[in-house]
């Protein structure tokens, strides 16, 4: 069997081609793709045969369903995502199942084994699997916000709550998270993905460097033109200014 994993999230992407490899060694991963930009041009350009695809919806650039507007896929689809607020909307392409993350080995299992069983078929279109809807939506009790984050160090993978963040901040490239307790781990996503996946009224993007949680603001220091800087607790290695541009709206979320 062939496949694409459609997944911005480098750890995620290589996770889940583990957990396929695991069911069935032969299934050939035949590329990781993290945009939606980079997969409309993929799909456009000579390839294998393609049997399935693995699609994360929010992806680095656009939600994935834009991929259906921009490129001719009939391939299909298990989507895999965080959120469960376009599971309906999953539905209305051609998508055979829906998974939450993280991904739960047996819960893929079962989308696959339902992908087989729905094979002879695929050269039709089909109505949206109903009750697997409603089961689905039955037992999602997920959040709309990101809880936590799996983190690789060294050759073990640590469990982070986003509780238990004070910030996030860019450093030649790489985005870290430190904890309250202060420690510094790298984590696989950009600021802009972080953005989106917390919750508004805990972090705030104060510049294009820091993401910060409203516990670990310390103090706020205002200068001449009314120029902002932030104490953080733990302390930052570097100094803390809000961006000109966000200062208002910085402003406006203290006060929520």
């Amino acid at each position: 069997m062939n496949v694409v994993i459609i997944e911005d999230e480098n750890l995620t992407a290589k996770r889940l081609e583990g957990l396929l490899h695991k069911y069935d060694p032969a299934i050939h991963v035949l590329t990781r793709i993290p945009s939606v930009a980079d997969a409309v041009a993929w799909l456009d350009a000579p390839h294998p045969s393609l049997d399935l695809v693995f699609m994360d919806i929010h992806l680095e650039d656009d939600l994935g369903f834009r991929i259906f507007e921009q490129a001719s896929l009939t391939t299909p689809v298990i989507f895999t995502t965080a959120y469960d607020e376009y599971m309906i909307q999953a539905f209305k392409v051609n998508s055979i199942d829906y998974l939450l993350k993280p991904i739960n080995y047996n819960e893929l299992v079962a989308a696959i084994e339902k992908f087989k069983s729905f094979k002879q078929q695929f050269g039709q279109t089909s109505a949206p699997d109903l009750e697997t809807l409603l089961s689905l939506l039955g037992k999602s009790n997920q959040t709309d916000f990101k809880d936590r984050f799996m983190i690789t160090v060294g050759n073990k993978i640590r469990s982070i709550e986003t509780t238990d963040i004070a910030y996030f901040y860019l450093e030649e490239k790489v985005v870290f998270l430190v904890t309250k307790e202060g420690l510094n781990l790298p984590v696989d996503y950009s600021l802009d993905k972080l953005t989106q996946l917390l919750n508004p009224r805990q972090f705030f993007r104060i510049s294009r460097q820091f993401l910060v949680s409203l516990p670990a603001i310390q103090t706020i220091h205002t200068f001449s033109a009314g120029k902002l800087k932030l104490d953080l607790q733990p302390k930052s290695r570097h100094e803390v200014f809000v961006s000109g541009d966000r200062i208002s709206e910085f402003k406006e979320w203290l006060g929520k």
